[in-house]
């Protein structure tokens, strides 16, 4: 009788088996073949592997869900089942600090969004919420994978639902480096940075071909949804940058002014203080109140040296946002622009100024604010498309913040707009002025007009008087220390020595503990 049956099963050896997992990892790491990662190249682009490299610290990825296969078998798609199904997920850090990743491998199936491929998306950012660790999600897809039908589609709004939940609790930022259309937009959308790549990067809900059989417009996709323009027309994408590489060494910096969660605060640098006058700011605002000046320069010469990284720079020029440092620790800058518009507030900075507000609010980043604004913009443009409930987005933000929060009135500060501008009010925990500040209901000669319009009209000579008038309005409310007086300003002081105030007004705020009602959630006015 034979020792051996029929169902003896064949064991593999130690070498085989270690083989079969090499060449399987392999497969994994060659994405879609060696032809289209060329063809990824000679695009300006790199591949989703490659992309990693420049993000995270070296050596630090490690890869979840390397043998994840797709299970779709309709139109002969399992005689197709690459390794990975088109997306990279794990882990790694940036400076030493967690993050999770995922990014997209336009090499495998164009970047499709498979049943899987959201699968491991939504593995990634559990993970995050989970570990409380930052998400950054490198987008490069032709969107859903057609194939699948809904279980695709499904796959969008799992990932949708998970940013709506991770708002507010992790930082989440998104890289488009290449298509990004149609449901595939609103995940970037929800998060709290958009990053995008000039000339190889693109957002839309509906591409060019669609816009035209709908509304026979002729639209290129660079000029439709290309990232200059939704770095300055839409405000969609909050930074442009000039190739990947330099995307990626941006979402890096990034990612340094902020915590891990929201229980957290971003982690701070060295700094030793020495003499933090700055004699160059005496002189930057014009002794004539209608002449221009770049708020940049007063933002440069308040925080630590080149610690400054603007947020939004071509989009709503007229207001000026972005991170930098303070005493080594980071903070968050709101700042009229007097070089752009005189600094106005409208429609779309309002809304920029907001959005920014409320990440910095929710992730514990101090506020600086410097204010030069003569108003809201007029006109039946911005009153047609709600400058009310846009101009109110902003007022609510600052309301609603409980971080420490300076103001510093370096000219201007008229009407409504004075208020919104994190003015006592609305809970600023100091307000300073510099000694050119004007301070009232609205500008000297708007003012004279209103209030002595008889007398003028009366008046042998109306210029004449109208001047008188405006001499007389200027030196009675055009300066603040009226609203010192009143205590709505806490102290005027001289520019040079600004820094010195707001390094001590910072660290006295430090353990600033607020807390808003007890409630569910506001209602923003959107």
């Amino acid at each position: 009788m034979s020792d051996s049956t029929p169902n003896t099963p064949v064991f593999k050896s130690r070498e085989e088996r270690r083989g079969d997992l090499f060449q399987r990892r392999e497969a994994a790491l060659a994405g879609g073949g060696a032809k289209r990662i060329e063809a990824q190249h000679k695009k300006g682009k790199l591949t989703a592997r490659e992309r990693l490299h420049f993000l995270l610290d070296e050596g630090s990825f490690q890869e979840v869900g390397t043998l994840v296969r797709h299970r779709n078998y309709d139109f002969g798609m399992m005689d197709n089942r690459p390794y990975g199904d088109g997306v990279v997920t794990g882990y790694g850090t940036i400076e030493g600090r967690l993050v999770y990743v995922f990014s997209q491998d336009f090499t495998v199936f164009g970047g499709s969004l498979s049943e899987t491929h959201a699968e491991k998306i939504c593995r990634i950012m559990d993970l995050a919420m989970k570990a409380g660790a930052p998400v950054i999600g490198l987008n490069d897809s032709g969107g859903a994978r057609i194939q699948e039908g809904v279980k695709s589609l499904g796959g969008y709004a799992d990932i949708f639902y998970r940013n709506t939940r991770a708002s507010g609790v992790i930082p989440q930022i998104s890289a488009i480096m290449g298509p990004c259309a149609g449901g595939a937009v609103y995940s970037p959308a929800i998060t709290d940075f958009i990053a995008m790549v000039e000339k190889t990067s693109y957002m839309f809900v509906t591409g060019p071909n669609v816009v035209k059989t709908v509304t026979h417009e002729e639209v290129s996709a660079e000029d439709l949804g290309g990232a200059d323009t939704h770095g300055s027309k839409s405000g969609v994408s909050h930074f442009t940058c000039p190739n990947e590489v330099a995307c990626l060494q941006q979402l890096r910096r990034l990612v340094g002014y902020m915590p891990q969660n929201c229980d957290e605060h971003a982690p701070a640098l060295p700094f030793t203080r020495g003499d933090e006058s700055r004699a160059v700011l005496d002189t930057l605002v014009p002794e004539n109140p209608n002449q221009p000046y770049d708020i940049r320069e007063a933002i440069e010469g308040l925080v630590d040296t080149d610690s400054f990284l603007e947020v939004h720079r071509d989009f709503a020029e007229n207001i000026v946002v972005g991170f930098a440092r303070m005493g080594g620790r980071s903070i968050g800058v709101v700042a009229n622009q007097p070089a752009y518009l005189a600094g106005v507030l409208d429609i779309d900075a309002s809304t920029k100024g907001a959005r920014f507000v409320r990440f910095c609010d929710a992730f514990n980043i101090p506020l600086l604010v410097l204010e030069d604004v003569p108003g809201f913009l007029p006109g039946t443009d911005q009153e047609w498309n709600a400058i009310i409930t846009n101009g109110a987005k902003l007022l609510y933000a600052f309301s609603e913040a409980t971080v420490p929060r300076i103001t510093v009135i370096t000219r201007k500060a008229y009407g409504g707009a004075y208020d919104v501008m994190n003015s006592k009010h609305i809970g600023a925990d100091l307000n300073y002025a510099w000694p050119s500040a004007e301070i009232a209901v609205m500008g000297p000669k708007g003012a004279a007009e209103i209030i002595f319009r008889k007398e003028i009209a009366e008046a042998a000579d109306p210029q004449a008087k109208l001047d008188e008038k405006i001499a007389d309005y200027t030196e009675t409310f055009a300066h603040p220390y009226r609203a010192a007086a009143l205590g709505f300003i806490d102290d005027v002081i001289l520019p040079s020595e600004t820094r010195e105030r707001l390094l001590d007004g910072f660290a006295m705020l430090e353990n600033k503990a607020e807390a808003l009602p007890r409630k569910k959630h506001g209602n923003i006015p959107l």
